[in-house]
């Protein structure tokens, strides 16, 4: 009873406790902020995982790179039969009618056998970093997958609440068409406009409807396209909190810090440094290949001719090992090498470049958005003002309805021009964040 009831409590304690962590990675029953995206991302989406195998992988290879350093031991047994010529020196006379072979024998033989290098001109210093040079590669690698999934989490949930907000304005132009409908049929029935009005205000309404419409479409396809920056499946249900930081000027942003920012921060440029340090390594490594190797064994066991050996059988000693000749391959060898530094030195050099015009580039599209965003705050309030007066003018008999289509359309697509240029500053400004290399969950 006791042994049932302790199962129990520890089975419900587990259950509670993957409860809560499921609680914590996803919150429930509430709106995703962006943070929460991120941080769901950040745990689920397979690239992450990736990465991490990848820098796991690198840390092994570190150790790996260590194990030369160690002395090698290890056991062996063997068993052959054997029959051989017996060599002699030519002053040993030999009996007549005597045999000139050795065998048919067994030979039995089992012990431990002892290795280590006691020098090998510098081969395993080299050797290990390497597998430390790209270690810290796989780290800048793994850095630079975290940012590309926090962008993407930024696109995902940017094109869902500007989605959303765009439903919205199909929704308002929808009310508006139909306010414009009822009001032309009023008139209609009073004589004071033709039919033609009314055809054209029912047209419009239908045009709203299609356009609301292609709203709904786009919302499930950008609930789509975050769920797979989450690394879940594109239908799982998922609702957002729109959440936005009020722009900042352009001219209050730092250019110059931006881009020694991102010459300093960016993974990529991290990533070139320690290409360019495996480089060098290898050239060491290749280097050591003109040296001599020394090493020391050893062994102990039995040999015999019987099944369980009972002669003792050992030998200690040194080798010394220097290649005079390999075909030249030492010299390609070194070759190559230096040949491979020169080209990662160049590569990073353009990754230099190329990530100081991405900056660039980013900035500018930032500069741009903003301009836009404070165009189109005018732009709609203009908009508003126009409609209001162009249906004020067709209820008195002043105004036709091609103004007030006309007005109503021009409100529409400023409107749908604010609430792009809102989101499209969010995503400029993460861009432009990831172009610097500081794009990180706060």
């Amino acid at each position: 009873m006791i042994k049932v009831g302790c199962g129990l409590g520890l089975f419900i304690f587990l259950l509670l406790a993957h409860s809560a962590a499921a609680a914590d990675s996803e919150p429930a029953n509430r709106p995703l902020t962006l943070s929460d995206c991120i941080r769901i991302a950040l745990e689920a989406n397979p690239a992450r995982r990736s990465a991490a195998a990848g820098v796991q992988s690198a840390r092994e290879a570190v150790g790996e790179a260590q194990a030369p350093y160690y002395p090698e031991l290890g056991l062996q047994a063997g068993y052959h039969r054997f029959q051989t010529h017996a060599f002699l020196p030519g002053w040993v006379r030999i009996p007549p009618g005597s045999p000139t072979v050795v065998g048919p024998t067994d030979d039995w033989l089992g012990g431990l056998r002892a290795r280590y290098t006691l020098y090998d001109f510098g081969e395993r210093k080299a050797l290990g970093q390497v597998a430390r040079a790209r270690q810290g590669l796989a780290e800048e690698e793994q850095s630079r997958i975290r940012q590309d999934i926090i962008l993407s989490v930024y696109y995902g949930f940017y094109g869902l609440t500007s989605a959303l907000e765009a439903k919205g304005v199909a929704e308002q132009n929808l009310d508006r068409s139909r306010d414009h409908q009822r009001l032309t049929n009023m008139r209609k029935e009073a004589g004071a406009v033709p039919k033609a009005d009314v055809l054209r205000a029912q047209v419009e309404v239908s045009n709203a409807q299609l356009a609301l419409v292609r709203a709904e479409n786009l919302i499930r396809l950008a609930r789509g396209n975050l769920n797979l920056s989450l690394g879940r499946p594109p239908e799982k249900p998922v609702e957002v909190t729109p959440s936005a930081q009020p722009p900042t000027r352009p001219e209050q942003m730092d250019l110059s810090l931006s881009l020694d920012q991102a010459v300093q921060s960016r993974p990529e440029i991290r990533g070139a440094l320690k290409k360019i340090e495996v480089s060098q390594s290898n050239i060491e490594a290749a280097r050591s290949a003109y040296g001599p190797r020394l090493k020391a064994e050893g062994s102990y066991g039995w040999r015999d001719n019987d099944f369980l050996p009972q002669d003792e059988d050992w030998a200690v000693g040194v080798t010394l090992e220097w290649p005079l000749f390999t075909g030249f391959a030492r010299k390609h060898r070194l070759a190559r090498a230096k040949a491979d530094l020169s080209k990662e030195e160049a590569e990073a050099e353009r990754l230099k470049l190329a990530v100081r015009q991405e900056v660039w580039n980013a900035f500018s599209r930032v500069t741009e958005v903003y301009q836009t965003l404070e165009t189109t705050q005018t732009l709609v309030q203009d908009a508003l003002e126009s409609q209001r007066l162009s249906r004020e003018r067709y209820e008195a008999g002043a105004g036709t309805i091609t103004e007030l289509l006309d007005a109503q359309t021009a409100l529409a697509r400023a409107q749908a021009t604010r609430v792009e240029s809102e989101w499209d500053y969010q995503i400029s400004l993460a861009q432009l964040k990831r172009a610097t290399g500081q794009l990180e969950l706060k």
